[in-house]
């Protein structure tokens, strides 16, 4: 059994989120995507927790079901800022939990430590290394992911508040950490140069239900069975874990250096050259992901470890239809084109990954549309890089446009 998974989701209760966000609108999504397993997101929110209870049935492996039997899992992200060492920090965490009454223990918890109804990802004063100590004696079986790890602002290796390494953050708990989730921004490769003995997955960190949100990042698992023990020892030993799909690093909003501000951003080369400086305000630059890897790598670009894992570098289809038909993503034309697609290819999925290129000359595909589809597997599609929150934008033959 293949199961394609994206568990880092949000609900409506969480800020800068669609207030259209519902499980019914994220089912519904999840399937035209090709998506097989979603986090419910946000479980300790009160409003979305009993949302989740009153519309999801759980079954006795820990899976929460639809009444259309689309499965979920209790996840949730949170926000830790503390200061450690003198420096301020902030990660984000996702926490999994194998079942309602877990999920219960794990939110009287948090409300010990404060508000839970203000936001879907609530802000705690507590260091990464004291929650996951209290959070591992409620159960062993809960699973903490650091997300987005590279981000500057929030991200557990980002170069404006995280640390250098896993053993920094976490210090007498780092044995419970097992994966890191790659963000939009890094990819696998990447992160193989840190030479963390860990597994690596993606999500998508979505803020709505759209299909360029949703899914536009996860990890594929293959095993016999559907239950929370097999996705986690998945997540934890790589057995069963068989690939991630990733957005292009250079699509990710903190890719390479700069200050979206004074639109300038830089590689890493420049940015030595620059002394970190931005030559419009003269004021130190966003240092993006890139930049960053460089500087904690202990591995060369080409390292690729023993048990490294596939992954697929991925658009999603709406970026690809919105080039072609030089529309937004979000326009009747570029839909009615996605709605015709999908009645053939049966998801977005099926045929950004499998869909051969003979199928679609049976279909009467148009070759510059077939050409986008087939470059974006094969990763050949170049991409300006992202930085300091701007989006990264595609680059074609004879034009640049932008992704969002």
């Amino acid at each position: 059994m293949e199961i394609i998974a994206d568990l880092q989701i949000h609900s409506k209760y969480a800020r800068a989120t669609s207030q259209a966000i519902s499980l019914e609108n994220l089912e519904k999504y999840a399937r035209i995507k090709g998506l097989d397993l979603l986090g419910t997101g946000d479980f300790q929110h009160p409003q979305w927790n009993k949302e989740i209870k009153e519309n999801l049935k759980e079954d006795n492996n820990g899976i929460l079901w639809s009444k259309n039997k689309f499965p979920f899992l209790w996840q949730t992200e949170i926000s830790l800022m503390f200061s450690q060492n003198g420096k301020r920090r902030a990660v984000h965490l996702l926490v999994f939990a194998p079942n309602e009454k877990i999920a219960d223990k794990i939110i009287s918890y948090l409300s010990s430590k404060g508000r839970l109804d203000y936001d879907g990802r609530p802000i705690f004063g507590i260091s990464c290394q004291e929650f996951v100590k209290d959070i591992k004696e409620i159960a062993d079986e809960i699973e903490i992911i650091p997300a987005h790890c590279m981000t500057p602002w929030f991200g557990l290796f980002g170069s404006d508040s995280g640390f250098n390494s896993l053993q920094e953050c976490f210090q007498d708990e780092t044995s419970k950490i097992h994966a890191i989730e790659s963000g939009m921004s890094a990819d696998p490769a990447m992160l193989w140069r840190l030479e963390e003995n860990v597994q690596i997955v993606s999500f998508s960190d979505a803020h709505s239900f759209w299909p360029w949100r949703l899914g536009r990042e996860a990890t594929i698992f293959e095993f016999s069975e559907l239950t929370y023990t097999n996705i986690m020892q998945a997540i934890r030993t790589g057995t069963g874990l068989k690939a991630t799909i990733e957005t292009p690093p250079e699509y990710g909003k903190y890719h390479w250096d700069g200050h979206r501000n004074c639109n300038f951003s830089s590689n890493p080369e420049e940015t030595k050259k620059l002394k970190g400086i931005c030559p419009v305000c003269k004021k130190p630059l966003t240092i993006g992901v890139e930049s960053r890897i460089e500087s904690l790598a202990k591995k060369p670009s080409n390292y690729k470890p023993k048990q490294e894992k596939p992954f697929y570098k991925l658009l999603p289809l709406h970026e690809l239809l919105a080039l072609y038909l030089d529309s937004t993503m979000e326009s009747k034309k570029t839909w009615a084109l996605y709605n015709s697609l999908l009645e053939i290819y049966k998801n977005e999925l099926n045929l950004l990954l499998h869909v051969t290129k003979e199928e679609m000359i049976k279909n009467s595909l148009d070759n510059k549309l077939m050409d986008l589809i087939l470059f974006n597997r094969s990763g050949k599609l170049k991409v300006k890089p992202g930085y300091d929150g701007v989006y990264g934008e595609v680059m074609l033959p004879q034009q640049q446009a932008k992704l969002f």
